[in-house]
């Protein structure tokens, strides 16, 4: 996510990021065409996020639409979603959206309560969350979802259930919840200049190793126990481990990863999968703009990757790629299927190197078998959800 001067202001930087990312989605669809030809399907779906797309101008968002209907194709009834701040300085335009084919927000929430969001660095208040989602409907946003946070420093059991009802009383169709991550991605080696994390400033590491002391693993389970209740209650269906959606509000995008199935990716620190090799771009701004700026004016304009009279093309920008060998691709076969509430053929579940672990947690009472109508399954309970971590890291 890029902010501050790098997106408003005498030093904005939008209008070369729309360019370079204009460009790489054609130079993505170049090596498309080259491996699977032109008559390709086109997608189910279409995400814009990682971040807030609607800081970038309307106009902007439909250009890239246009593009990638152009050089990928977007299926009649494909799920196309943005992901938006709720403030009013920051949600976008919902017409516009509608205009250009967006069908689908989600809603960075993250909390219903002033002071947790203050302590979050969040610019918008709890009442613009309500004030989005009504211009969304009034639009014709078909779905709308909203991502929520727990285990936050100072998140009581009581303001997390005020939480829950709040995104419940605005009719919402689908609710992200996810436990506030304070890992230290500068320790973990992914903000380097091929990583696809930036780096994380002193304030922001101080800030998350304080939040860590106060973070309360018991308290983080009954908040989760609390999500699985209410929305439960509320006709959502957990149908993923952190997510819950109303009946055909499921997020088609994210059913992709967790059905395993290759996706295209573009933009800084973008990941994409084709089924045996995952690609990544590296996150900084600097590099992605250097390799792709050298088509300046081209992409609004026929697409040219080359500037006029001559000089560097562009080049897709840089970053990593990582085989995935048969042992893990079935490991994470099995992860992935044990995220949805669907679960795995208990078939599978019990042939493999990977069966001694799942017989485990059946004992464990973390996974439990059920029937359904192609045979029977075993899924996580939700102490099993919980404790998900436990289990796969015995997987892989």
């Amino acid at each position: 996510m890029y902010a501050g001067a790098a997106a408003r202001g005498p030093a904005s930087r939008v209008d070369a990021f729309t360019n370079a990312l204009l460009t790489e989605i054609a130079l993505r669809a170049d090596a498309a065409d080259a491996a699977f030809g032109r008559e390709r399907a086109p997608l189910q779906s279409v995400y814009l996020g990682g971040g807030t797309p609607t800081l970038l101008p309307s106009a902007s968002l439909a250009t890239i639409l246009d593009l990638v209907r152009s050089r990928f194709g977007i299926a009649d009834g494909a799920e196309v979603t943005v992901e938006s701040n709720p403030g009013p300085d920051e949600r976008g335009g919902a017409a516009e959206m509608v205009e250009a084919g967006v069908n689908r927000l989600s809603l960075g929430a993250q909390a219903f309560d002033a002071g947790l969001l203050r302590r979050l660095g969040r610019r918008h208040r709890p009442e613009h969350v309500g004030g989005a989602v009504r211009e969304a409907r009034e639009a014709g946003i078909g779905s709308v979802s909203v991502d929520l946070l727990y285990d936050v420093p100072g998140q009581s059991l009581e303001v997390w259930a005020a939480t829950l009802d709040a995104a419940i009383d605005l009719g919402v169709d689908h609710v992200s919840a996810y436990a506030l991550t304070l890992d230290d991605p500068d320790a973990e080696g992914l903000t380097g200049p091929l990583g696809d994390h930036l780096p994380t400033t002193a304030g922001a590491r101080r800030w998350r190793a304080e939040g860590v002391k106060a973070q309360d693993d018991d308290l983080a389970a009954s908040q989760y126990r609390l999500a699985v209740e209410r929305l439960g209650s509320a006709g959502f269906r957990g149908y993923e481990i952190s997510n819950w959606a109303r009946p055909g509000h499921e997020s088609r995008h994210n059913l992709v990863y967790w059905h395993r199935e290759p996706y295209e990716a573009v933009g800084p620190g973008a990941h994409a999968f084709d089924g045996s090799l995952r690609r990544w771009n590296a996150a900084r701004l600097d590099g992605y703009l250097a390799a792709l700026a050298p088509a300046r004016g081209g992409p609004r304009a026929g697409f040219s990757l080359a500037p006029p009279g001559g000089g560097p093309r562009a080049d897709l920008p840089p970053g990593g790629s990582e085989a995935v060998d048969a042992d893990a691709a079935a490991a994470e076969a099995v992860i992935l299927a044990l995220r949805l509430d669907e679960g795995l053929a208990r078939d599978v579940a019990e042939q493999g190197p990977l069966a001694p672990h799942l017989a485990w947690a059946l004992d464990a009472g973390l996974l439990e078998a059920v029937d359904a109508p192609a045979g029977e399954r075993v899924h996580l309970t939700t102490e099993g959800r919980l404790l998900s971590n436990e289990l796969f890291a015995r997987l892989v």
